[in-house]
């Protein structure tokens, strides 16, 4: 049985893409179609999942691909 740990190694860069492009939470969810709190979650590494259509629109709002969004932490 899977282990039920919320804890995971995958780090959200989104802090870091918001800034070098100047543009506000409140912006990129009103430009992606999520809600400021789906999108805090994400951003404070709260989110136990990310669908793929979400993960679509913020790449292309935010211009850049899903590695430069995510990355795996290696338990670091």
């Amino acid at each position: 049985m899977p282990d039920e740990d919320d804890s995971h190694a995958i780090e959200v860069h989104l802090d870091r893409l918001l800034a070098e492009r100047g543009m506000t939470l409140a912006e990129l969810a009103t430009q992606v179609g999520v809600t400021n709190v789906n999108l805090s979650v994400l951003k404070n590494g709260r989110a136990r999942a990310i669908r793929f259509t979400t993960l679509t629109r913020l790449c292309e709002v935010l211009d850049c691909q899903p590695g430069d969004l995510l990355t795996y932490g290696g338990g670091e």
